[in-house]
C-alpha cells in the first residue's frame, strides 16, 4: 500500500465531509511494524494510535520522533496505568473512576498533563468497554479536579450497525451528550469514527477520527 496516497486520500475525504470543526486523524497502528510508522511519517502524519501498552512502548523506544502525538485507545487495564501515564500524550478510554486517581499519580511533576477522553458505551454493548452515558459526568468532573490530568471530552465505538440511519443516530446520541458535558467542562474533543463510517461521524460532530486498515491496510 502506498501510505502517502493513502494518507493524501483521507485527508482529502476528511476535508469534504468536515462541518467546521477543524478534524484530527489519528493513525491506528495497532499490529502495524515501526517501518510502516514511519513511512506513514515521512507522508506527513504525526498522531498515532496504540491498543496494547507493550507493544506500543517497544515501538517507542525504537523510534519516538519529538514531533509525534501518541493516544492509548484500547480498554486500560490497572496494572498499565504507570505505563500509558507516563509514555503517552492522550488517553481515550478513561471508562471507571478507579482509573483516575492512578493515572494522577503516575503522571511525572515535569510532565504536561495528561489529555484525557472519558469512553461511553453509547449503545449499551455487552462485548464493549465504556462507561454509562450517566457515569461520564461523574468521571469527567474528577479528572477536572486533577491538577496532572486534563479533560478533552469524550470516545465512543459505536455499535456497527449495517443501517446507515442506525449508525447515525449513535452518533446523534454522543454529539447530545458531548454538548452536555461542554455545557459543565472545557472540552473540545469528542473522538468517533473509525475506517468504515468516518466521513459519517465527521458530518455528526466528530473532532477526532482513528483510522487503521484505511491507512495502513490490512494487519
Amino acid at each position: 500500500m502506498d501510505l502517502s496516497k493513502s494518507l493524501a486520500d483521507l485527508r482529502r475525504r476528511i476535508a469534504a465531509a468536515r462541518c467546521g470543526e477543524d478534524v484530527t486523524l489519528i493513525g491506528v497502528s495497532k499490529k502495524q511494524p515501526v517501518e510502516k510508522l514511519q513511512a506513514a511519517y515521512a507522508a506527513g502524519l504525526r498522531v498515532f494510535g496504540e491498543n496494547y501498552a507493550q507493544e506500543a512502548l517497544a515501538k517507542m523506544v525504537l523510534w519516538r520522533p519529538l514531533d509525534t502525538e501518541w493516544h492509548f485507545i484500547g480498554p486500560l487495564q490497572s496494572n498499565k496505568c504507570k505505563e500509558v501515564a507516563q509514555h503517552f500524550d492522550w488517553l481515550q478510554s478513561v471508562d471507571r473512576m478507579s482509573l483516575v486517581a492512578k493515572l494522577a499519580g503516575h503522571r511525572l511533576a515535569h510532565q504536561a498533563p495528561l489529555n484525557l477522553l472519558v469512553q461511553v458505551n453509547i449503545d449499551a454493548e455487552a462485548s464493549k468497554s465504556g462507561c454509562s452515558p450517566e457515569a461520564a459526568f461523574e468521571i469527567a468532573r474528577q479528572i477536572a479536579a486533577q491538577p496532572q490530568l486534563r479533560l478533552r471530552g469524550l470516545m465512543a465505538i459505536p455499535a456497527p450497525w449495517p443501517e446507515r440511519e442506525l449508525r447515525v443516530a449513535s452518533f446523534c446520541k454522543l454529539k447530545r451528550l458531548f454538548d452536555e458535558l461542554r455545557a459543565r467542562f472545557d472540552v473540545d474533543t469528542l473522538s468517533m469514527g473509525m475506517s468504515d463510517d468516518f466521513e459519517l461521524a465527521i458530518e455528526h460532530g466528530a473532532t477526532m477520527v482513528r483510522v487503521g486498515s484505511a491507512l495502513f491496510g490490512s494487519r
